[in-house]
């Protein structure tokens, strides 16, 4: 059995009477002692400005920080580390593909492609290179279930440049096909930008087995810190690309007219680096590879399995996509009759169980499905069966208390 809450202080958080239950881990996941201490033990016996100094402070920070670079290699199977840039979370690292990518490779009439489901951080920015570039963003609505549908897959076509999508929806909590969307898309001469900020917390990455063409993530939610972030890159396509910020460490030589630019993956990663975020990011790659993602996975199935049956069973709520566990990671979106969303979240906070409430920053998906706002319960490695149950049963009390009679 995985016991792993002993490594998470703040679980043991007491808010208004109740021992607080963590159901929002799609929005931030908690941090493990092991994180925290490497963050530490940077701070106190290391902390120097990286690639600046040759001091043995500057050293041991630069090392520090070259090594959480290759454990991110190793972690999401990069052919070579220079294809690994730290930003400052996914949503930089999409617009840096969207501004050094598709603003410059794009013209009018080509297609960019997407899920209406997308995360605004993979939407919002589409939306901008369509309008710089005159490029047409298309979107596949997907079905009732939120499944593909092959009408939905056949907007990829040899006019389509980008195919943009979630590896795990954090709406829907559910496993995009990512191989048969990236094979298809190629196949059309399209390059592939996976937003992995859902997945790679839940599953195994491997970009070299899937061939996307980008791949991003945030370490904020695989027990890392907040402000640190991964853009990959095949080599290729970041030497093709302009640097998104300018500055120190980017640099190779600076004349009062002309700049050449550093070489991958220093290009891309202007100013002083975040080394506290590189440190906590390869503790926490390091934590999950110990548990294994087969555990994790396992885990978090227990977990949706248990609420799933558990929210079928009563009547005024409506899940969101699938209902079937075998389709999701530890996300399930739900509605409730006669509540709004904010209420079921403020109310359920009085009994300690923190759960997400709103848009989930996927507005036009909420159109499609006629829900402004639902609710958003979501499962990490440290959460229990005994609190998804307490979950449901403080769940019930909701229309209750908002004066319903059932």
């Amino acid at each position: 059995m995985l016991n792993v809450r002993k490594d998470f202080p703040i679980l043991t958080k007491v808010h208004n009477g109740h021992q607080i239950v963590y159901f929002d881990n799609a929005a931030t996941t908690q941090k493990p002692k092991q994180v925290i201490q490497a963050i530490v033990d940077l701070l106190e016996n290391h902390n120097g400005n990286p690639h600046r100094g040759a001091h043995i402070l500057s050293v041991e920070a630069s090392k520090l920080y070259d090594d959480a670079r290759i454990a991110v290699q190793k972690f999401i199977n990069a052919a070579h580390s220079e294809e690994v840039v730290f930003v400052r979370n996914a949503t930089e690292a999409l617009n840096i593909i969207a501004r050094s990518y598709g603003e410059t490779h794009l013209h009018e009439g080509d297609k960019i492609v997407i899920p209406i489901s997308e995360h605004h951080a993979n939407l919002v920015t589409w939306q901008r290179v369509a309008r710089v570039t005159g490029a047409k963003l298309v979107y596949m609505y997907l079905d009732e279930t939120g499944h593909f549908t092959e009408n939905d897959l056949a907007k990829i076509d040899s006019k389509t440049k980008i195919v943009a999508f979630a590896a795990v929806s954090n709406v829907l909590g559910m496993k995009t096909p990512i191989k048969k969307i990236i094979d298809k898309a190629h196949a059309a001469g399209a390059v592939v930008v996976l937003d992995g900020a859902q997945a790679a917390p839940h599953m195994k990455s491997d970009v070299q087995q899937w061939d996307c063409d980008f791949y991003v993530f945030s370490g904020h939610k695989m027990l890392g810190s907040a402000g640190t972030g991964v853009l990959y890159g095949k080599r290729d396509l970041l030497n093709d690309m302009e640097p998104f910020l300018l500055g120190g460490d980017m640099i190779e030589y600076v004349q009062e007219q002309t700049t050449t630019f550093n070489v991958l993956p220093f290009k891309f990663e202007a100013g002083t680096e975040n080394v506290e975020g590189a440190v906590a990011l390869h503790a926490a790659i390091d934590y999950l590879e110990n548990i294994g993602f087969d555990t994790i996975e396992a885990k978090e199935h227990e977990l949706v399995t248990r609420a799933l049956q558990g929210l079928e069973q009563i009547p005024y709520v409506h899940i969101i996509g699938s209902t079937n566990a075998e389709e999701k990671t530890g996300v399930i979106s739900f509605t409730i009759e006669g509540v709004h969303p904010h209420d079921v979240a403020t109310i359920l906070d009085s009994y300690g169980i923190a759960i997400r409430s709103g848009h989930h920053c996927a507005q036009p998906y909420g159109s499609h499905i006629g829900a402004e706002a639902s609710n958003r319960v979501s499962f990490y490695i440290y959460n229990t069966v005994e609190e998804v149950d307490y979950f449901l049963d403080k769940l019930k009390l909701v229309r209750k208390t908002m004066g319903f009679k059932d």
